[in-house]
């Protein structure tokens, strides 16, 4: 599985999920704001090597998560 994992419930209907945590500094019920440090990374479940398994879900389906990514 995931490890330890938190996920967001955003107000347009998606759902991201940041997985393999060392810590998450966030529970559940909280309200989270862009850029707001919520987990710290790590290796927890079934993961090779620390990391941040990033995943964005609409209407139950995965999405390519690069567009939601910005390039520096």
């Amino acid at each position: 599985g995931y490890g330890n994992v938190v996920e967001i419930r955003h107000a347009d209907g998606y759902i991201t999920h940041y997985a393999h945590n060392r810590e998450n500094l966030v529970k559940v019920g909280d309200r989270v704001e862009k850029g707001e440090t919520i987990a710290i990374m790590g290796s927890t479940g079934r993961s090779s090597g620390p990391h941040v398994h990033f995943e964005v879900r609409r209407n139950g389906k995965i999405i390519n998560p690069s567009r939601f990514i910005r390039r520096g």
